[in-house]
């Protein structure tokens, strides 16, 4: 990894945060790969670059919808050039926001954790669904499931709206709610026209210092949402995913008992993450 001559502010699972000011800072995508909250011994070279893209990808495209991390700078503006152009693909430059301290997941579809609950009392996240939903399941409407902002070595845990609302309060909880639904609805109709379903994803936001609700982090990649194929759907299985669901698909069947350290994924599984990542980039940004 290159060297980045700014202070380091924060090492996150795959984020590596720097101090240019204040008000901005740099945030340095990694190879680094997280799954159930645990960062996995070996990287996957390449995939900071693919993910830093797709993430500016949908920022610019649903920017629209409300305001974004992007200060209109460059890596450039910020970094000698042989740091900046060492970069400049898996970085950004970004307003420094206080984050809002719960997780905004949105699920169109029944898969993962959610799958499990409803299989155990028909509901998720406290949700009550209809009966006899199948695996993969598209949901009447898509759903904003919250979770809890985990520590680096805990689980985020699935929590309903009240907890939400107790978490950060009724009014900033309820505009992140509007905003996560509003977000997945226009971008799961975009990747819809592109053969993709988005099955399920997470959001971040924070607060600027003028209170308004700001997107940030990372948006709608293969490391925050779950992405399947419509040629390969199929209601009723676990449909093969552009994603690091493969990974993880890998670990449970592994043994793993999901606490520190992982096991050492085998390269031909990295491999293969790393291609599905790549397809999914060419899938969502070509040209109409």
């Amino acid at each position: 990894m290159t060297t980045i001559s700014l202070p380091k502010l924060y090492s996150g699972k795959v984020r590596d945060l720097y101090e240019i000011d204040e008000h901005t800072m740099l945030i340095v995508a990694s190879d680094r790969l997280s799954a159930f909250d645990v960062i996995l011994p070996a990287p996957i070279v390449g995939k900071g670059e693919i993910l830093t893209q797709i993430s500016n990808f949908w920022f610019d495209k649903l920017a629209h919808i409300m305001p974004n991390h992007f200060t209109g700078q460059s890596v450039y503006d910020v970094l000698p050039e042989a740091e900046a152009r060492a970069i400049e693909k898996r970085a950004v430059v970004a307003k420094r926001l206080t984050p809002v301290k719960i997780e905004a997941v949105v699920r169109g579809y029944l898969a993962g954790s959610g799958w499990k609950e409803y299989r155990q009392h028909g509901t998720v996240c406290g949700i009550a669904l209809p009966a006899n939903l199948r695996e993969a399941d598209k949901l009447p409407e898509p759903l904003f499931t919250p979770s809890t902002k985990a520590e680096a070595g805990e689980h985020d845990e699935n929590i309903d709206f009240a907890q939400a609302c107790a978490i950060v309060g009724t009014e900033l909880a309820e505009q992140v709610r509007d905003k996560s639904l509003q977000l997945y609805r226009e971008a799961a109709n975009y990747a819809a026209r592109r053969g993709m379903i988005i099955c399920d994803t997470k959001f971040e936001f924070g607060v600027d210092e003028n209170g308004t609700l700001t997107l940030m982090d990372e948006v709608l990649t293969p490391d925050s949402s779950r992405f399947w194929s419509v040629n390969s759907y199929q209601a009723g299985t676990n449909p093969p995913s552009f994603d690091k669901q493969f990974v993880r698909d890998w670990l449970e069947q592994s043994g793993w008992n999901k606490q520190p350290p992982a096991p050492t994924v085998p390269q031909d599984v990295m491999d293969k993450t790393l291609a599905k990542y790549r397809e999914a980039f060419d899938i969502l940004t070509a040209a109409d």
